[in-house]
């Protein structure tokens, strides 16, 4: 790859790049072998096993990583949409369906691995808008179009491929290490990236910026973007409740039924921000991955609550009706049991109560309705039997009380709707409610807390995570504004946009940003480059607080209040034990145990060669040991010690460097002297005897190479083959005897079908 490659692996992929990316023709493709691999009902822990993993995911990983797209993370999970829908509507091969589901999140976090070699790539391929009808033939988006009855918006409307797992309950994928580590870097802004506004209540696509590292020193110091980062919205957010429930309480002290007060008109505006702030956010995402988190749940309930006192309040002062206007506020005072929980779950959120909350209230609704409809038909009976003697209403709130424990009604008020049916009816009554349903719906409520467990738990944390992270990184440009501004911006922009052109509203929008949210923009520039962690005033003012801490005196410093407020110093001292670079040689280990696991062969017996005479380095001679084994006594040099073999060396040299005429008498002689220069002759200035003192050392390796025969090496291949042939022996035998056996027994039968 040259230097323009590399460059260009670097960046982001440009728009025309992404556009021209084929997802349609993925679909298919991983449909079918889908299919094709998985025929049962297999579990998460089946399909993550080793010979599932060997023999069915990595051959489809690999087939579809060399296809190098960047849309298959997104394919793989609109086949898992596919197979969960299947599920529902098929029930006969429900499991088998959900395993294909499973496979497809299995695969896509597989595949996702294949770029997470480019953090910008990784980024681009999970938060990249795909259509899925992108590369499909035209006669395919005809019968798409065909099916869906021409609704134009579905084909509008690209989803990322975070979007798309949290729509299909990918739950596993969420919560990998890889997808986490994008999550993170958009929730803490590290990342920016801008998102194609399609389905936005006032677009602002003029300028979108291209996926980059965000460095704080060359951003604008009113960097209107930073508004959109979910951690800094998370705060806004959190004061923008408080706000709200302060005009709230102030609504319902100050109220008038005959006309309007001060505070109530601030808490319509607050409200009606807040709301069309929700439904900004409903248009934007969708309905499924909106309601997806539970918070979400909280706030479209007190939208519903407050759009109820909103009717009866214009109703009540436009007739003049103070009762009608009274019902409003009754019907808001209720709207605190939504606004306080809400405005506390903020601190408390990965709770594994608040966890379990949604779960349990959806089972709790979903079990009272089922009770309520197989209870109707008592309700109409106890009503016909009455004779008009008891109403609907009364009786409905009878039925609630003994359903709740107080089933002492049951047995008073049972005589006054028949003398003979009513004990009977309501006796049953009492028993399935308060005995029998109410026991089941504890037990279910109990399954529930107790399946989420560790690691469900923080799967399902780390779920709602991501779909607040993806929720803040918004299109629209009204969420930039905090309410109540998005009204005024709506009210401003919405019509603008009509007539404006694309750069005269992105200026119009940039100015109003800027202006109604100044301070915080001020603010999130501070922090960034002054205050957030590695910048410089923020190490000075940790270090000056370390000094203040090591200057007070040692009994105030054990306090364990403020041991605990301050840290311990203990956990300090570790820090920078790691923190401190050593290059220190204490000589723990000599040179030839630090350079690898050969050099530790020394402390293991291992063959040497017979002594010729010559003593090692350590003074000890060569000994051979009983059975034929031999080892070698070596001391271990110091390390500033001079290292020496253990050979002998084959010859003294002294003076300049010579070529030795060599005796090719032995065979290894005839070796080396091949790679030795034809007529080479001894120098002048060395004595003959070096080349005889060669011929000794060649001689001595030749005598160890015959030494080497009788090793236990070759005594334990010989004992090999003799275990080969004795087993060959003892099949041949059993065979032998079998075959008799098995002739025994066919003896007898056939003489009997003889007869």
């Amino acid at each position: 790859m040259d230097s323009e490659d590399q460059t260009r692996a670097l960046l982001a992929p440009s728009p025309e790049f992404l556009v021209s990316v084929k997802v349609f023709p993925l679909i298919p493709y991983l449909k079918k072998d889908v299919i094709k691999s998985i025929d049962s009902s297999l579990s998460w822990e089946q399909l993550t096993a080793s010979d599932i993993n060997f023999a069915v995911v990595r051959p489809l990983v690999f087939k579809y990583a060399r296809l190098r797209n960047m849309a298959v993370i997104y394919a793989a999970l609109v086949v898992r949409s596919y197979f969960i829908a299947q599920s529902s509507s098929n029930l006969a091969h429900s499991g088998v369906m959900l395993s294909r589901a499973a496979l497809c999140e299995i695969l896509a976090m597989k595949l996702l691995a294949h770029f997470a070699s480019n953090k910008i790539q990784l980024v681009a391929v999970l938060t990249t808008g795909w259509n899925p009808l992108a590369g499909a033939p035209p006669e395919i988006v005809g019968d798409v179009k065909e099916a869906l009855r021409g609704d134009e918006d579905q084909f509008n409307h690209p989803q990322n491929a975070i979007e798309m797992a949290i729509s299909t309950q990918a739950k596993a994928f969420l919560a990998s290490p890889i997808v986490q580590s994008v999550v993170n870097d958009i929730y803490s802004g590290r990342i920016v990236f801008s998102i194609t506004g399609s389905r936005a209540m006032l677009a602002d696509n003029y300028k979108p910026r291209a996926i980059e590292i965000y460095d704080s020193r060359k951003a604008p110091f009113l960097d209107h973007y930073r508004l959109r980062v979910p951690k800094y919205n998370a705060i806004l957010q959190f004061v923008n409740f408080a706000v709200l429930l302060l005009t709230f309480i102030a609504c319902l002290y100050s109220r008038e039924l005959e006309s309007v007060t001060f505070w109530e008109v601030v808490f319509l505006v607050f409200a009606a921000a807040f709301t069309l702030k929700e439904y900004t956010a409903t248009k934007e995402h969708g309905w499924t991955i909106y309601i997806a988190n539970i918070w979400n749940v909280f706030d479209v309930s007190f939208v519903s609550v407050f759009v109820a006192y909103l009717g009866f309040r214009i109703k009540g002062l436009a007739s003049h009706n103070t009762d009608t206007s009274q019902t409003a506020f009754d019907l808001l005072a209720c709207g605190a049991c939504i606004l306080l929980p809400r405005l506390a779950f903020f601190a408390v959120s990965n709770n594994v109560v608040v966890l379990a909350l949604r779960v349990m209230v959806s089972e709790f609704i979903l079990f009272i309705g089922i009770a309520a409809i197989c209870f109707s038909g008592l309700l109409f009976t106890l009503y016909t039997l009455a004779s008009n003697r008891w109403t609907v209403k009364s009786i409905a709130w009878l039925m609630v009380q003994i359903w709740f424990g107080n089933t002492s009604l049951s047995f008073g008020q049972a005589a006054s709707f028949h003398p003979f049916f009513g004990p009977i009816l309501m006796t049953c009554f009492a028993a399935l409610s308060n005995t029998l349903l109410l026991t089941i719906l504890i037990s279910i409520l109990s399954n529930t807390v107790a399946r989420i467990d560790a690691v469900s738990r923080s799967m399902q944390y780390l779920f709602q995570y991501a779909i607040s992270t993806i929720e803040g990184g918004n299109s629209d440009a009204l969420f930039s504004y905090q309410p109540p501004f998005n009204l005024i911006a709506f009210v401003i922009l919405k019509p603008a946009s009509w007539f404006l052109s694309p750069r005269a509203l992105h200026s119009a929008n940039v100015f109003l940003i800027r202006l109604t949210s100044f301070p915080y923009l001020v603010a999130i520039a501070l922090y960034e480059r002054h205050l957030a962690a590695g910048q410089p005033l923020r190490r000075s003012s940790k270090g000056v607080a370390n000094s203040f801490y090591n200057s007070l005196p040692r009994h105030i410093k054990t306090m364990p209040v403020l041991e605990y407020l301050v840290g311990s110093h203990t956990t300090d001292l570790y820090d920078a034990i790691f923190e401190v670079e050593d290059s220190h040689d204490f000589g723990l280990f000599d040179g030839s145990q630090a350079d690898g696991d050969e050099h530790t062969m020394h402390s293991l017996p291992s063959p040497v060669v017979p002594d010729f005479g010559h003593e090692s380095s350590s003074g000890a001679p060569f000994q051979w040991q009983s059975g034929h084994t031999m080892s070698l006594q070596v001391e271990v040099p110091s390390p500033r010690t001079r290292k020496t073999s253990v050979l002998t060396p084959l010859a003294e040299t002294s003076g300049n460097a010579d070529v030795i005429k060599m005796d090719n008498s032995t065979p290894l002689a005839r070796m080396f002297g091949r790679f030795m220069p034809q007529g080479a002759t001894h120098s002048p200035e060395r004595p003959p005897h070096h080349g005889a003192g060669l011929e000794i050392g060649i001689k001595r390796i030749e005598a160890l190479l015959e030494d080497c025969k009788t090793l236990p090496v070759q005594r334990l291949r010989d004992e090999i083959q003799e275990l080969h042939v004795r087993q060959a022996r003892i099949e041949n035998l059993l065979l032998t005897l079998t075959h008799g056996m098995h002739n025994d027994t066919n003896a007898p039968q056939k003489r009997g079908m003889r007869s």
